[in-house]
């Protein structure tokens, strides 16, 4: 049976995704100076749960001394306009100290917390030193998911002995996205199937530990054609429906993703980069830091083309084509939440979408937010609330580290909507 969610939760969790930018972005000025000025404008938008890496292995997995962790950019200007990567300054924290300092802020504000952790996919390109991101690598791709696993029992049994903070965990996740990572490295045909074994070693693992708190893996977009191979163990179903859709048509025509073909560097440049925009070849962090590349599943070409592309180019794109795809988009995400839903109903679990909308654009570009990305937002929360949705986030970019944070009316909107409380 699963195990149920603590009866303190609030009966619906508003989400905003703190990710890892909680901790790579705590130096002068940066959003996340203030852990208390961010949840109390967190609180002011209606939010009741942050979702966050919660940097497990690292500060219980990895074995390296975590008291003064240093962090910052990428270097040399390398994704200062690359959403999530613009980090500003370098900042150095003692990792323990911190997870608890976020948990006390969110005790005082009566927030809840879901764990996760993003250190196979990017948390260790922050660092300044590349020995976080060696002792993931160093661990068997097989026992990846229950090396997590003991990390993350750790860290909820550090959290209790330190006045019993573990009352903030709404519920563990053992990643985020988790076959669009390093916890898939030696599988091959369908990852959402060929990961099946290792994720149910971990969960299992997990609940060895702690067989009274509800664990869970997330998943990339909703894998419709995969859903037998979601692992039925888990206590909750998190699904991040990213429907792109017209962004998709952006990503094929400038092979952003795809390896295979040349990059189109002359289309690019007139199509959506600003003057002066320096050749793909010729832009990388410096020598010191390359590493940093090979520490985060963001391709070189997308960096590249979000650094360096003119936002009002790039938005215009991709409004010039929406009319084309709006239809498919708003079937795509109503026919993924019906999916996700109804897998939930059949697993006999709470549904949760810990990330979603239209997909990632530039820091500076606007279509995410402006009345396209919008409306999404309005739908995709609606829909949310027709399935009976445990949790939601308004969307991805609605967070302190986004510009998406300042459209306040808009998140008290979708949150007052999604709690059933009155809009302020």
């Amino acid at each position: 049976m699963p195990v149920p969610l603590p009866a303190h939760l609030p009966g619906t969790l508003a989400i905003t995704l703190w990710d890892f930018t909680w901790y790579t972005r705590t130096g002068p000025g940066e959003p996340f100076e203030d852990l208390d000025r961010a949840f109390a404008e967190a609180a002011d938008r209606g939010y009741n749960t942050i979702r966050v890496c919660a940097m497990p292995f690292l500060l219980f997995g990895s074995g390296l001394d975590t008291t003064r962790v240093r962090l910052g950019p990428l270097g040399g200007g390398y994704g200062r306009r690359v959403r999530w990567y613009d980090v500003r300054a370098a900042t150095e924290i003692d990792g323990r100290a911190h997870l608890l300092a976020l948990f006390e802020a969110a005790r005082r504000h009566d927030f809840f917390v879901i764990l996760s952790s993003w250190e196979y996919q990017q948390s260790p390109s922050f660092a300044t030193e590349r020995a976080w991101f060696d002792a993931l690598m160093a661990v068997e791709p097989e026992r990846r998911p229950e090396a997590l696993a003991d990390a993350l029992a750790d860290l909820i049994d550090f959290l209790a002995a330190h006045d019993g903070l573990d009352d903030r965990i709404a519920f563990t996740e053992l990643h985020n996205e988790v076959q669009a990572g390093r916890l898939t490295d030696g599988l091959t045909g369908d990852a959402v199937l060929a990961l099946q074994p290792r994720l149910a070693r971990g969960v299992a693992r997990f609940r060895e530990r702690h067989p009274d708190r509800p664990v869970t893996v997330n998943y990339a977009e909703v894998p419709v054609g995969s859903l037998r191979g979601v692992l039925r163990d888990v206590d909750v179903a998190v699904f991040h429906p990213y429907i792109y859709g017209v962004l998709d048509e952006l990503l094929d025509t400038f092979a952003l993703r795809d390896r295979e073909r040349p990059f189109p560097q002359e289309a690019a440049r007139r199509a959506l980069l600003r003057p002066g925009a320096p050749d793909i070849d010729a832009w990388a962090p410096p020598a010191e830091d390359a590493w940093r590349l090979t520490a985060t599943i963001v391709g070189r070409r997308e960096m590249y083309v979000h650094d360096w592309c003119d936002p009002v180019a790039w938005d215009a794109w991709l409004y010039d084509r929406y009319a084309t795809h709006r239809l498919a988009m708003e079937q795509r995400l109503s026919l993924w939440i019906d999916a996700a839903a109804d897998w939930a109903a059949a697993a006999g679990v709470p549904l949760v979408f810990g990330e979603g909308w239209i997909g990632y654009t530039p820091l500076e570009g606007t279509f995410e937010e402006g009345p396209v990305g919008a409306s999404f937002c309005r739908r995709a929360v609606a829909e949310g609330v027709r399935v009976g949705v445990l949790g939601t986030v308004v969307c991805s970019n609605a967070a302190p580290h986004h510009p998406m944070w300042q459209d306040i009316a808009l998140q008290r909107e979708c949150n007052a909507l999604l709690t059933g409380s009155p809009a302020r």
